[in-house]
Formats: C-alpha cells, structure tokens, sequence
C-alpha cells in the first residue's frame, strides 16, 4: 500500500464535526503544514484532543483562533489567550484533564483498555459526573479512553511504511495518538525508504500510520 500522499489529499480525510488529535507540547513536534491546510480549509465543529492549545500564531493554536473548534480537551491553554477568551465568553467548551491523566485515556484508547484508575482529581472538580473504583479499600476514578476519528502527528524521519523516529522532545504526545485514532496521519520532515532507519531507533512502528506527508522543505 502507498501511504504517500499530499497535504491536499490528507486533509479532506478530516470533515466537519470529527475529533482531531493533534500532536505537539507547545508547538514543539507539531504538524505545521497539516494545521495551515486545516485553517486554509475552514474546516469546522471539531473536537480538539491535545496537550495544549498551543500560541494564537503557532501550532494548534491557529485553528483556536480561526474558530475551527466546537470543543478542546487539553491539560492547559495559558500559553493562548485566545482559547481562554473563547472559554469565557461560551464560544467554545474547554475540558481540562491533568496532563498525565489526559496521556493515559489517549494510551487507554490506543491499547483497547476500558478505562485507567487515577487518584488525581479526586476532591475536585475533576471528579464531576465520573465514575468511582474503590481498589484494596482505596478510591479511584475512572478515567474513560479518548479516541478520535483522525489524528495528526509529526515525526523527524519517516519510512515510506510508515515507521517513525522522533527526536528529544518532538516525541511527547504523537507517539501514543498514533495508536489512538481511526486515521493516523504523520506530517514527515524527512521521508526515507523502508530499511534506511535503524530499526532500534524506530519509535512508533507504522503499523499504525495510515498516511504520510511531506513536512520538510518545499
């Protein structure tokens, strides 16, 4: 299967209305070029899945301000005063989970788990509406999987089967939203061919990468 495919071709896979996962800690290890196509195609109504809603004029954080989004879910949004604006004044619904937390439903999903235990939240709002597992006389929440119709991922190198290598802190969240949508798709900063990565340097395996775009230089 040829997974190549353009950053035109890529992003009519995402419709209005889908969850989108976005990869990336503050813009660093985000998929640029996908997000710029998403802005440039007005896509819209989409529920955000990400570490943070990135800077009004980086990352995921376009979209935030070109009011792409009916809903983020995020472990923090201060770096961008636009979402909070939107928080506030009802435009858009801001669900904030603790970032670890937020990780483990994405690896929940990502691993066909029901749900993981945490005792983070327990006490404060965070526990609203959800579910308590008590274990060895001790309480939990449960925390339910996150899952999305697309996710958009970035990776430094890049098979033509998909295989990936991230470097230092581009890993954070793609390597487990790879596993945790229904389409994977890797914006690639350098595409190589299959057997050119050292296998022991692969750190999300394409298995799990539906398609791959060209991130680098055009």
């Amino acid at each position: 299967m040829n997974k190549l495919r353009t950053i035109e071709e890529a992003v009519a896979l995402i419709k209005d209305g889908d969850t989108l996962m976005v990869g990336g800690f503050l813009a660093v290890g985000t998929p640029t070029k996908l997000i710029d196509a998403i802005v440039d195609k007005g896509i819209k109504d989409l529920t955000l899945i990400c570490n943070d809603s990135g800077f009004m004029d980086r990352g995921v954080g376009k979209m935030v301000v070109a009011k792409q989004f009916k809903k983020i879910i995020a472990s923090h949004i201060g770096t961008n005063k636009e979402t909070g604006r939107q928080m506030v004044a009802g435009e858009t619904e801001v669900v904030l989970v603790p970032q670890g937390t937020l990780i483990e439903q994405i690896r929940a999903a990502g691993y066909g788990l029901g749900g993981v235990l945490t005792a983070t939240g327990l006490g404060t709002e965070v526990e609203k509406g959800k579910d308590k597992v008590v274990v060895d006389g001790k309480e939990f929440l449960l925390e339910k999987p996150l899952k999305a119709d697309v996710a958009i991922i970035f990776g430094n190198h890049v098979d033509k089967y998909g295989n990936i290598e991230y470097y230092g802190a581009t890993r954070n969240f793609n390597h487990m939203m790879a596993a945790a949508a229904d389409i994977t798709i890797v914006e690639a900063l350098n595409i190589v061919e299959v057997g050119e990565l050292d296998p022991n340097r692969v750190h999300t395996p394409g298995v799990f990468v539906n398609y791959i775009v060209p991130g680098g230089e055009d």
